[in-house]
């Protein structure tokens, strides 16, 4: 009986060791995560300061698609109604600015705060999706800035009247632009986290086959809520997103091929 209590003192040590031993990594991964958010926000910060510089020539870039449907550039106005409002809308196309500008960034620091918890080749599997990713941002805001937003905005224009004109405001055009354009970048995400997780053995070609019709129906619903209420802007994100979930199918098939070629050349080796 007198020994029980030197037992029960003898394991509590070690209990203690245990738990000391899982606070360190978990401290590491608060640690690094604060370095990562710490570089992304000075990043935003210094690039939101220079694109403010340069707030009248983003303007003038974001405002080429609404000049496109005036024939004659010189009946193009926007107006804004408050003393303060073009102000703020400066500071909010330098904001916009920043996240165009340091995606690249961002993505480099997601991927620096997860490749520590990855396998070799898993992170040799990252690399190229990390390359992917401000490729296919890039092309999202082309598609808004070439094709949507000009249909989008003679769609309006054309419900014009003699007595009834559009005289838009600058806050309200550019927040349009900004968030269709942002929309689009990282809708256009799909085909790249879809290879991705079929690189890691996560989905395969099966799944996403049998899940068209409710791939379909989150398509539809996600354009509704990012879009303006107009047919045109929802459409003209509905289609593409449609064509780059049956896109990722293709990629992860192939991804698919590599794998059982590998496995086989693997077994062939080994026999």
């Amino acid at each position: 009986m007198a020994d029980t209590p030197q037992l029960e003192d003898k394991s509590k040590p070690e209990v203690e060791d245990e738990l000391a031993g899982s606070e360190a990594p978990l401290m590491e991964h608060l640690v690094e995560l604060r370095k990562r958010l710490i570089a992304s926000a000075i990043a935003i910060v210094v690039l939101m300061v220079i694109c403010f510089l340069f707030a009248g020539q983003i303007f003038d870039v974001l405002l080429n698609p609404y000049r496109s449907i005036y024939p004659n550039p010189g009946d193009m106005e926007l107006i804004y109604t408050a003393p303060q409002e073009f102000f703020f809308t400066q500071v909010n196309l330098a904001f916009f600015g920043a996240i165009f500008i340091g995606f690249p960034f961002l993505a480099t620091q997601i991927y620096g705060f997860v490749s520590p918890g990855l396998y070799k080749h898993e992170r040799k599997a990252l690399v190229p999706y990390l390359i992917a990713t401000p490729v296919f941002f890039l092309l999202g805001a082309a598609m808004v800035y070439f094709v949507v937003l000009p249909m989008a905005l003679g769609f309006f224009a054309g419900m014009q009247t003699e007595e009834i004109k559009l005289l838009a405001k600058v806050s309200e055009y550019l927040s349009l632009a900004m968030t269709l354009i942002l929309a689009f970048g990282v809708c256009f995400q799909l085909p790249v986290v879809l290879t991705l997780l079929a690189q890691l053995d996560l989905i395969g070609v099966k799944t996403l086959e049998h899940g068209r019709r409710y791939a379909i129906v989150a398509i539809l619903i996600i354009a509704a809520f990012i879009t303006p209420p107009d047919p045109v802007s929802q459409i003209g994100l509905a289609l593409p997103m449609y064509g780059l979930y049956e896109l990722s199918i293709l990629s992860v098939r192939l991804v698919e091929r590599r794998r059982k070629a590998a496995l086989a050349a693997q077994e062939a080796e080994q026999a």
